[in-house]
């Protein structure tokens, strides 16, 4: 949380119309290489790299926690690979971080199970 309100500062809504605007400038997001209407896979954009690696790092070491980052951790890597997950988990911190400052609440976990509960729900619907 200090590193990003350290690399971000407290005024998010004022630099950042949107939380992706804000994992844009962060490069928390897939870089855009597209001809003739073919997607290729590129490298992720260059961004803040001090705000970048600390986000990573702490989506790596929740990889074992019994949360929501952790369940979407663990689903992401099995189906992307480890470094994909990490990336994808320091997405969504980063995410939250934004809607956390911009609406000044707290942090409620959607639970270890999230994932399993929207599964019921799309096969009921």
């Amino acid at each position: 949380a200090e590193q990003i309100l350290a690399e971000v500062g407290t005024d998010v809504e004022k630099q950042f119309p949107s939380s992706a605007h804000l994992c844009s400038w962060a490069g928390l997001v897939p870089g855009h290489n597209e001809s003739a209407g073919k997607r290729k896979s590129t490298t992720m954009k260059k961004g803040n790299k001090y705000l970048k690696s600390a986000l990573i790092e702490a989506a790596h070491s929740v990889k074992g926690s019994k949360t929501y980052l952790g369940a979407l951790y663990r689903r992401t890597a099995l189906r992307k690979g480890k470094k994909r997950a990490g990336i994808s988990v320091a997405h969504a911190i980063l995410r939250l971080s934004y809607y956390l400052l911009t609406r000044k609440e707290m942090y409620v976990d959607l639970g270890e199970d999230y994932f399993d509960k929207q599964k019921i729900v799309r096969a009921n619907t």
